[in-house]
């Protein structure tokens, strides 16, 4: 795989299971998350790989939805999913590697932008985000801090 577009981590004084359980939750992800505010599942009702969510994503008074398949769901180690648009085009893979470490763990998100290069522009224009990476990165950052502040309480 290459290697990210934008990517973050941080020390969590909370076991690998706890932080990967808060990833693995869409619904307690999206409380956490900078531009993603919720979701729906489609045909399944667990984060378990192949199933499938309607996620719902803001930024400002611009809203859009995305299509995300969860492609790894290794409990306490890696949580991943991929996303497309609604019409199937891709559009991101997002990764949470979590790693124990003395009485906690790191926790790495990680994004690789897998829109086609022609994709990127209308999308910039939808979203309001033409920096996508540099986005990424303070976004990650944010979600990053709120997730660590979660683990640990």
């Amino acid at each position: 795989m290459t290697e990210p577009s934008a990517t973050g981590k941080i020390a969590i004084a909370a076991p690998p299971e706890k932080v990967y359980s808060l990833v693995s939750d869409p619904g307690a992800l999206a409380g956490m998350a900078e531009e993603y505010e919720g979701h729906r599942w489609v045909g399944a009702a667990g984060a378990v790989v192949g199933a499938k969510f309607r996620g719902r994503n803001r930024r400002g008074l611009r809203r859009w939805s995305t299509l995300s398949t969860i492609t790894d769901a290794d409990e306490g180690k890696r949580f991943a999913f991929e996303v497309t648009t609604v019409a199937g085009l891709p559009v991101a893979r997002w990764q949470y590697d979590i790693e124990a470490s003395g009485d906690g763990c790191v926790a790495v998100e990680s994004t690789w932008d897998r829109r086609p290069g022609w994709l990127r522009g209308p999308t910039s224009l939808f979203t309001g985000v033409w920096k996508r990476d540099d986005a990424n990165r303070a976004n990650i950052a944010a979600t990053l801090a709120r997730l660590k502040a979660a683990a640990e309480s």
